[in-house]
């Protein structure tokens, strides 16, 4: 009796039989098609049995031979996932597959690329010494080494990476790069493609159409592709040839799925890395305190390029004291005359705000009202362009009412400001100007977006106001001031990781600014000129201010000094969402073996798309001995009741509170 064990998308660990009278070795990581329930499914083969501890099992309905067998690594990457981040293997290898393939089917023929001619050579710029030594490091390296290039802004940390590449390319080997976010980094795929004219790319992001992600996959797949370009889910693209893997900004926060499987790619590409036993790369000018701890320690080797490759010097970065300024929508008398100086020289300023919309909330100052979500514990934002109020986190959307709903009153306040008000208030303050708004908002399509970088290249504005898509992978030869505006909230944040997004943040967008021979500066307005943090960044001491934080984080006994889970509840109120975390905490205390379970608390935003939400923090010193409970913990958590509606997750390594 040939019997195949499938892995399957449903929310039970567990793998299941079923009869299939012709298969063999060979299809063990084939897609397959099985019934279940009144229904069908599409799954994967993982192995292969000769008996099963159920009696009565199904017949498989087709196993799909019309591409190569997924490989033993891929699985094995698939099966760390599952047993490191505690979810379903089925969950992660449907989540691993494109949609397409997810679904049984395979992508229609692409247009075959017509083989590559001769190509000259691309003129190569010339390496610092100090970016010789990291190419030298990294091509030089065999088997599984983990190596952290913290560089500066501007310190040509991409052409590091493309000269290892290149090695790796030169050898017949594949490359992997990792980027947070692909959509805001379309320099960095011209300037790849550019780099290596003969090569097959394959890009691969969320944003991509099925049918070109899924032929995308396949070429990686069948070793026809030479690099892979994508953001966190192209760590799961099969790479016969993997030789390199590279993950540019390490430290951003997009590398961790926030959804359904919630992993963090960095992570997995250094496990990948580790599986394969080959170098990997994290670059960074501001690395995370975990690969930052690790380099101090010896886990990582640390890869320096202290100075800019093109500019001469770093911007000069100066604190804008605002206690005893009377600021114009917000912004400060020596910004403003930075902005008049770079309009009267020619060049581009960004002043950068991280906050969409016009206002963060509507208010009626005599009764109180204020614009609440519906729906969430959270305010409707001000959209004054097209006269809506809008929920940044549900979606939810309104017409700006006339009059206050609660008294009538019909002279509403918009307080606070976000990147719209600063555009109004920039045009008529610069009516000269070319005034350009880069946020979700103006850039909601990769065409738009676009057209938006066209804009900025060509010259065609003057004064750019945005969020954090421009912190990062943009390289403007005119931009020479960058002003940054309300940053002092997050010194504040409940997160104990919020000064460490802060700075990096700061020094990712000031970094925007002097990148060519223009020289730069920084203008930061802050209530608290003295704050540790702004001194460092006006240092550009990166190291001093991540000992400090490490400093902290040692004595509170925050990572990466513990390690973390968190599980996380949602329902139609919060007493049944802190009930059922209380009853998993029960569960749980008498396996806490050099564990830690706090208490079941409601979330910082409590409701959610109508959804009342909890959290149950769980700490300890020890990795494998949280790895140990999970899972055990997990099985008692699936096999208590739970009242209908109530969904609930595990978020292994949270990065938010």
């Amino acid at each position: 009796m040939n019997i195949v064990r499938v892995a399957l998308d449903v929310p039970v660990p567990r793998l299941f039989d079923y009869l299939a009278a012709d298969s063999d070795q060979s299809d063990i990581g084939r897609r397959v098609i099985v019934p279940f329930g009144k229904a069908s499914r599409s799954g994967v083969i993982v192995s292969l049995a000769t008996a099963s501890e159920h009696d009565k099992l199904k017949a498989v309905t087709t196993i799909l031979r019309d591409m190569p067998a997924l490989p033993a690594e891929w699985l094995a990457l698939c099966e760390f996932c599952s047993r490191y981040y505690q979810a379903p293997l089925g969950e992660v290898t449907s989540f691993a597959l494109p949609p397409l393939l997810r679904r049984g089917k395979l992508p229609r023929a692409g247009k075959t690329a017509a083989a590559a001619g001769p190509v000259a050579a691309p003129d190569l710029p010339e390496l610092m010494t100090t970016q010789q030594a990291a190419v030298d490091a990294i091509s030089g390296t065999a088997g599984f080494h983990t190596m952290l290039l913290h560089g500066v802004t501007g310190s040509g940390k991409t052409e590091v990476y493309l000269r290892a590449i290149d090695a790796v390319l030169a050898r017949g080997g594949q490359a992997l790069m990792l980027v947070p976010e692909i959509a805001l980094t379309p320099q960095l795929e011209g300037r790849v493609a550019a780099r290596f004219p003969g090569a097959h790319i394959v890009c691969a992001n969320s944003g991509m159409a099925d049918a070109a992600r899924a032929r995308g996959f396949l070429d990686a797949l069948a070793g026809r592709a030479d690099i892979v370009l994508g953001t966190r889910l192209a760590v799961f693209i099969p790479l016969p040839r993997l030789q390199l893997i590279v993950v540019d900004e390490e430290h951003d926060a997009s590398f961790k799925q926030q959804e359904g499987l919630r992993y963090s790619a960095r992570d997995v590409a250094v496990w990948r890395a580790h599986q394969l036993n080959i170098p990997i790369v994290l670059g960074s000018a501001t690395p995370s305190l975990e690969s930052f701890h690790h380099a101090s320690t010896g886990r990582y080797e640390m890869l320096e390029l202290p100075e800019r490759a093109v500019a001469e010097a770093m911007p000069v970065v100066r604190i804008v004291d605002t206690r005893r300024e009377k600021l114009q929508e917000g912004l400060s008398a020596d910004l403003l005359a930075g902005l008049q100086q770079r309009l009267e020289r020619g060049e581009q300023s960004l002043v950068f705000l991280n906050r969409r919309g016009y206002a963060p909330v509507l208010a009626c100052p005599p009764c109180g009202w204020i614009s609440h979500c519906l729906r969430c514990a959270a305010n409707l934002v001000v959209h004054l362009a097209d006269r809506r109020l809008r929920c940044h986190h549900c979606g939810f959307e309104a017409a700006i009412p006339r009059a206050c709903p609660d008294c009538g009153n019909v002279d509403l306040l918009p307080f606070g400001r976000g990147t719209q008000r600063l555009e109004t208030m920039l045009v008529e303050r610069f009516p000269e100007a070319r005034v350009l708004r880069i946020d979700r908002d103006s850039a909601s399509t990769p065409k738009k977006w676009q057209a938006l970088l066209a804009t900025i290249h060509a010259g065609g504005a003057d004064i750019l106001v945005g969020t954090q898509m421009m912190a990062k992978g943009h390289d403007f030869p005119l931009l020479t001031l960058v002003g940054a505006v309300g940053a002092d909230a997050a010194l504040f944040a409940a997160d104990f990781r919020a000064p460490e997004r802060l700075f990096a943040q700061l020094m990712q967008v000031g970094g925007r600014s002097g990148r060519a021979e223009l020289p730069g500066e920084v203008l930061i307005q802050t209530e608290y000129p003295d704050h540790p943090l702004y001194r460092a960044l006006v240092d550009h001491d990166y190291v001093r201010f991540a000992r400090a934080q490490l400093d902290e984080r040692r004595i509170a006994g925050f990572p990466p000094f513990s390690f973390q889970a968190m599980l996380r509840a949602e329902a139609r109120n919060i007493e049944q969402s802190l009930a059922f975390l209380i009853e998993a905490r029960s569960a749980g205390e008498a396996l806490a073996d050099g564990v830690t379970l706090y208490d079941a608390v409601p979330m910082r935003m409590q409701r959610l798309m109508t959804l009342e939400r909890g959290q149950l923090l769980v700490e300890s010193s020890s990795r494998p001995a949280l790895q140990t409970f999970l899972a055990t913990w997990m099985e008692q958590i699936y096999a208590l009741k739970m009242p209908a509606g109530l969904r609930w997750h595990l978020d292994v390594d949270p990065q938010e509170f």
